[in-house]
């Protein structure tokens, strides 16, 4: 077995300000006596960071750079070409919104792809798994539906879906008009910010950032917003309806979470990423009763999957598979010496779990021609061969169990309940088929108003305080929390996804919710592409209550934000009118200007303002007030 590829880390001094969570205080000791570098080790390395980058003031979009600005007006203010600290600052924010964007475009596009080929009887390894979803897709649509066979509805739903990422033609795209609601569409026509092809707006942010085309602030972070609503309104969501259609919508399902998910005497397979096609495969193979024979033959008792990240998300959501932790938790699964497989398909993957892998008896799986990393091993998974290619992977993993160092085994105990699977589509059986009673509890002020908390772990940041922190102020103070990605796997280590426990901590007014119509303080609403269900769900409360969605007592946060997919994110709740809090400096503060378009000047285009701030008591206290002050508005 291969020793550590650098040399020995830096020792974190007080593991109590790196994490809330218990498993990854022991695990970090662990990793640094046996010489395993991680995430948090890293940051370490690379302080100080650069305070150009920091404040996005550094420009290397060309080769007569890299430029940067002095902020303190010592230096150049000009780069080589003379964009100013506001051109810079604006073309970087958008690149990232671009980065976010295009990862979940590309995400909505695989799953579009295999619907269209299950539709056409191309692929024989999926399935339409809720019809009734489709059919209501497809009425949204205008796709009819009366008297027809499923698959050619199937079909006609994603050929529309598949021709909106690449079209030619200026119309808005099927999917953005079928979903935004006609308030919203109206103002984005207004501000010239409306999508066209969803590849389109991709291409047109980069090329618009390059040198010698867009100078002004203002206008290109309009177009990072017309970017976002490609995203929201069409990658993600087209990532998420189709999901449904093919693996089932959410129902709400009981789990477990925590590394304590993971099992001493098995063969524990991860699934990481982001995309179900893959790992949906691994579990139905897992399942196998000949690789579950093949692995009792080599001592286990059995095969374990459990997840990790978004893709972990989509499993847990649909057949209840254990989640073993959040992004920053990935490295440090390995560093328990149990995994015998860790397989990868896309997006918040480090790199550097192929170093952790090579310290163990892990393998590290790598399955995506666009995500190889050097050191993984490498099995391409396509959808045309789905089956054939899960069953190798776990194959792989089950013939690594006998190469299990017993002696480095060091699995934590801590794990918890939580209750996952509340789709739209759940929320509204659950209330009995209409939003009546939550707006009820709205205007009579048991539920004070609804914040939407979503996103990533970012070691610059506490690990998984601020989601907790924030979501235990606001529910005390009875705001209904909704969200998605790793805030939903930090509220579900904190027992804050078991509906009674949640109530027991929230105010009197949720509390009576709760008694009366079980809607739990907290809900999972899924993985990050899911964010597109919270979008639905404003539109469908909006449009009931008669108003816009930058009207409702409703805000946004994502306090320990790390990737583009966040910036694009939480721009698309921009754009939708929805005030967003971040809990982790942007690189904006490098330009007066662009931070004060995003943070107050907003509002007055009828887009949602940007909050900064890094203190989760005083974000909570802030989006308190924003949500008092749109009750106020509404006369509630």
């Amino acid at each position: 077995m291969k020793g550590p590829v650098y040399e020995r880390p830096r020792t974190i001094e007080n593991k109590e300000e790196v994490s809330i969570d218990p498993t990854v205080r022991q695990l970090l000791e662990k990793a640094e006596a046996e010489g395993i570098e991680t995430a948090w080790h890293r940051l370490l390395a690379q302080q100080p960071q650069c305070g150009f980058g920091l404040l996005g003031i550094c420009c290397r979009n060309c080769l007569m750079g890299p430029c940067r600005i002095d902020p303190f007006g010592y230096g150049p203010q000009r780069g080589v070409c003379g964009a100013t600290a506001d051109t810079i600052v604006a073309r970087n924010f958008i690149r990232m919104i671009a980065g976010g964007a295009a990862a979940h475009i590309d995400h909505g596009r695989e799953i579009a792809l295999v619907l269209y080929e299950v539709a056409t009887g191309k692929n024989k390894y999926y399935k339409i798994a809720d019809e009734k979803k489709l059919i209501a897709i497809a009425q949204r649509l205008g796709v009819p539906t009366e008297g027809r066979d499923i698959m050619e509805i199937a079909k006609d739903v994603a050929e529309i879906a598949l021709r909106d990422f690449g079209k030619q033609d200026d119309e808005v795209p099927a999917f953005v008009k079928a979903y935004a609601t006609k308030r919203r569409l109206e103002l984005w026509k207004k501000l010239g910010v409306l999508p066209r092809a969803y590849d389109r707006e991709v291409t047109e942010v980069m090329h618009r950032t390059h040198m010698g085309v867009d100078a002004d602030p203002l206008n290109l972070l309009l177009g990072g917003i017309k970017l976002a609503i490609a995203d929201g309104w069409g990658g993600s969501m087209v990532a998420t309806e189709f999901s449904d259609v093919l693996f089932g919508t959410p129902k709400p399902i009981k789990s477990v979470v925590n590394l304590g998910v993971l099992k001493e005497d098995y063969v524990n397979i991860i699934v990481h990423g982001h995309i179900p096609l893959l790992s949906a495969k691994v579990v139905e193979a897992a399942r196998d009763p000949e690789l579950v024979k093949l692995a009792q033959d080599l001592g286990a008792k059995g095969i374990n999957v459990v997840g990790m990240c978004c893709t972990g998300i989509e499993v847990l959501q649909r057949l209840g598979v254990p989640m073993a932790g959040n992004m920053l938790q990935q490295e440090l699964a390995i560093v328990t010496g149990a995994v015998e497989a860790t397989v990868v398909d896309v997006q918040c993957i480090m790199p550097a779990l192929a170093n952790v892998a090579r310290c163990y008896h892990t393998k590290l799986i790598t399955t995506i021609p666009i995500a190889k990393i050097p050191g993984s091993v490498y099995i391409e998974f396509t959808p045309e061969k789905a089956d054939e290619v899960a069953r190798e992977i776990v194959r792989i993993a089950v013939e690594n169990f006998p190469n299990r160092a017993k002696e480095r085994v060091m699995i934590p105990k801590e794990k918890m309940e939580l209750w996952a699977g509340f789709s739209v589509e759940a929320l509204l059986e659950h209330l009995g088929g209409t939003l009546d009673p939550f707006l009820e509890a709205v205007k009579r002020g048991d539920i004070r108003g609804v914040v939407g908390i979503v996103g990533c772990n970012n070691p610059k940041v506490k690990h998984d305080y601020s989601h907790v922190t924030i979501t235990k102020e606001l529910i005390k103070n009875d705001v209904l929390v909704v969200g998605t990605g790793c805030w939903a796997t930090a509220a579900g280590k904190a027992g804050l996804l078991i509906p009674e426990k949640a109530a027991e901590m929230a105010g009197p007014g949720l509390r009576k919710v709760y008694e009366e119509l079980k809607l739990p303080p907290v809900i999972h609403m899924g993985s990050c592409v899911d964010n597109s269900r919270i979008l639905v769900l404003l539109g469908a409360v909006a449009d009931a209550l008669g108003v816009d969605i930058n009207q409702l007592p409703v805000v946004g946060s994502a306090p320990e934000a790390y990737s583009e997919k966040a910036v694009s994110i939480g721009t698309y709740f921009l754009a939708a009118g929805v005030d967003v809090h971040i809990g982790v400096i942007p690189p904006i503060y490098g330009s007066d200007v662009v931070t004060n378009i995003l943070t107050k000047e907003a509002e007055k285009y009828g887009l949602g303002r940007l909050i900064i701030e890094t203190d989760p008591h005083a974000a909570a206290k802030i989006m308190l007030d924003i949500i008092d002050e749109k009750r106020k508005k509404l006369g509630i």
